[in-house]
């Protein structure tokens, strides 16, 4: 009888610490999935689905303006291997946006090696030159670089489809800038020089 009440004894002790173990245990903290870069990518990178995964993150550390399915879109800035996809990062409206004040502008650089000199967040003087040999001027001071699209398969020359020659640059330009940097864009050649 005795040998029966110290087993019973035993048992009930072993789930009263299981029990207690149970409940005492923190449930596993939440976590939210997040579309990351599987590797490093260039500005002006296509996006393709092997090219971004999802991974998880904990709530608090998730970036604002996170992008669920990039795939396809143009990315304006580098982007680290594990580094999430946020609206900034991607060519379009967002991008503007962290540049309150600022209107994207696509200008095309006739040669597409000028445009290959450029990073994104150089801050450049857009110059328009007459071909006519007229002299040249300065039509925005000081913009930023928001984006490099790729460049042309076809390597900046013009292309069977009628494509311009060149490289799109995506600079940011303020409201009153917009129309001289267009009239340019299409009178002269343009061309930059670094801002100071």
């Amino acid at each position: 009888m005795l040998r029966r009440r110290r087993l019973l004894a035993a048992l009930l002790t072993a789930v009263a610490v299981a029990s207690g173990i149970h409940a005492s245990a923190t449930p596993p903290p939440r976590r939210v999935a997040v579309t990351v870069a599987t590797h490093d990518l260039a500005a002006g990178s296509v996006l393709a689905a092997g090219d971004v995964a999802e991974t998880d993150f904990a709530p608090g550390s998730v970036p604002a303006g996170l992008v669920a399915s990039p795939q396809g879109r143009v990315l304006a800035a580098p982007l680290r291997a594990g580094e999430p996809v946020t609206d900034v990062r991607l060519v379009g409206r967002a991008l503007a946006a962290s540049y309150p004040g600022l209107t994207a502008v696509p200008v095309r650089l006739p040669d597409a090696g000028m445009a290959d000199l450029l990073r994104v967040g150089d801050r450049i003087d857009l110059v328009a030159a007459d071909p006519q040999g007229s002299g040249a001027s300065v039509v925005a001071a000081a913009v930023p670089v928001l984006a490099l699209p790729p460049a042309d398969p076809v390597g900046g020359a013009a292309s069977a489809s009628g494509a311009l020659p060149g490289r799109l640059v995506v600079v940011g330009a303020q409201p009153g800038e917009v129309a001289p940097i267009a009239d340019a864009a299409v009178r002269y050649f343009l061309t930059f020089a670094y801002a100071r």
